[in-house]
């Protein structure tokens, strides 16, 4: 059974996200975190060591989500080939990243890598899910770096609403995509 300090720190994680995956870490303030998970300011300074100690955890639960979502994707998996458990990780990707927070959220972390705690958690997430892809797949290093380079277009398809826009350029990018 969880803690009250350690059930509310995780409805904070998740709001956490969900607030800065609309406006980012610079223009979000901690009270709109509080706000949103109905607890005071000084109750979130409590449970963590500032604004930046909770985006920087915000960081790490997104990744834990997905690592999470990957790991149960691998295990759907219909084949033991490196591209039919890529396949059901991607799947599985494509289905958390449905949840547009957590999508934005990722982008909002990417944009402020300037800031030494947020880059070395984006490359803390990445480590990790990278090594799991790579271990549980058998993938090569050719296979990973294509998983992720497909991540990140689903990425761009999903925020700039690629798969709504009927032109060409839009379809070369989108081609074979699906996305719940």
């Amino acid at each position: 059974m969880r803690s009250t300090a350690e059930a509310r720190r995780v409805t904070v994680l998740n709001t956490a996200v969900s607030v800065f995956a609309r406006a980012g870490f610079h223009a979000t303030p901690v009270t709109a975190v509080a706000a949103a998970a109905g607890i005071s300011e000084a109750y979130v300074f409590r449970l963590f060591s500032g604004k930046l100690g909770l985006f920087v955890a915000a960081a790490g639960a997104c990744f834990d989500r997905i690592a999470d979502a990957i790991e149960a994707g691998a295990e759907r998996a219909g084949g033991d080939s490196p591209e039919e458990i890529l396949d059901a990780m991607g799947g599985a990707y494509a289905e958390l990243i449905a949840d547009r927070d957590l999508l934005l959220f990722q982008v909002q972390a990417q944009a402020v890598t300037d800031i030494p705690e947020v880059a070395e958690a984006v490359r803390a997430g990445y480590r990790r899910v990278a090594t799991f892809v790579q271990s549980r797949a058998r993938a090569s290093d050719a296979q990973v770096q294509q998983f992720f380079a497909y991540g990140q277009l689903c990425h761009l398809i999903v925020t700039a609403g690629l798969e709504q826009v009927p032109e060409p350029w839009a379809r070369a990018l989108t081609a074979g995509i699906r996305h719940p």
